[in-house]
């Protein structure tokens, strides 16, 4: 039997996924209607975390954050038996991953930090990324099952905080990958473009396309030979702040990105390649 915490929209599918699989499941969530609401696809609901987890070979959770799981599992704790694992699979700090590890590992009980990369209809389907790091021999024993969960589970390596790190290394770009997009938008807005012309740009330039090589390329740390000269990446990032200004919309990274190209241009590297701004990462 599998106890399921947290039947936000990542939960609550992933718990439908292993119903229609024919795992038996105990569910619970703080909104206690979320939980009951999924007693029509098989599963029983609690009240009580701890109640949830009585008989549980894991215990999988998906919750808001690091405060979250440490409040609910800590009242849930009465409920486990010997041999249960805990799988988290929520989004936390690399620092409360690796204590968490550390604390529940004390008290004889595995915990498995599993972030994903994926959405309801992932879990839903069983599709999409999910990492895990920490005890090899723990995830080995796991990996079968987390694998049925998604679509390619990647294992990081024994740190216990490194699936907590690298979920946070691809959140972030997804960030700042959406925040470049909207910038785009409100760029073309200003420029008299509408919408859906501007995101046209990408049925025939697909910059996803260059990303390996871009980043081969910063890491390469070839300043000195540039493809791109830092002075004139910086002037076309003031031609586009203008843009914006003469259409009176306001951009959210270009101006953080010219920020620091300034200081790099003040220390003496116009004339490098523009991926020198990332010197001070590399070191």
């Amino acid at each position: 039997m599998i106890a399921f915490y947290g039947m936000g929209l990542l939960g609550s599918n992933f718990v439908r996924a292993l119903r229609e699989r024919g795992e038996t499941l105990h569910v619970w969530n703080r909104t206690a209607s979320r939980a009951k609401a999924l007693e029509t696809d098989g599963v029983v609901a609690f009240d009580d975390p701890a109640e949830a987890a009585r008989g549980a070979a894991r215990v999988h959770v998906t919750l808001s954050d690091d405060s979250a799981v440490d409040d609910v599992l800590e009242r849930a704790m009465g409920g486990f038996d010997d041999g249960l694992v805990i799988v988290d699979h929520t989004t936390t700090s690399p620092t409360g991953a690796a204590e968490r590890v550390r604390r529940w590992g004390e008290r004889g009980i595995g915990f498995q930090h599993a972030p994903v990369f994926m959405g309801p209809q992932n879990a839903r389907e069983g599709t999409g990324l999910m990492l895990a790091s920490g005890d090899r021999a723990r995830f080995d024993a796991l990996e079968p099952e987390l694998a049925k969960m998604t679509g390619k589970v990647v294992y990081l390596g024994p740190r216990p905080d490194r699936a907590a790190a690298f979920k946070l290394l691809g959140n972030l770009f997804l960030l700042a990958m959406t925040t470049g997009v909207i910038d785009m938008l409100s760029l073309a807005k200003g420029m008299g473009i509408g919408p859906s012309e501007a995101a046209a740009l990408f049925d025939w330039f697909n910059p996803g396309a260059s990303l390996p090589a871009r980043a081969a390329r910063v890491l390469q740390a070839d300043f000195d030979h540039p493809s791109w000269e830092l002075a004139m990446a910086r002037k076309d990032a003031r031609l586009m702040m203008e843009a914006a200004h003469r259409g009176d919309v306001a951009l959210s990274v270009i101006p953080a990105i010219a920020r620091e190209m300034d200081r790099w241009i003040e220390q003496g590297h116009a004339h490098d390649d523009w991926t020198v701004i990332a010197a001070d990462a590399l070191g």
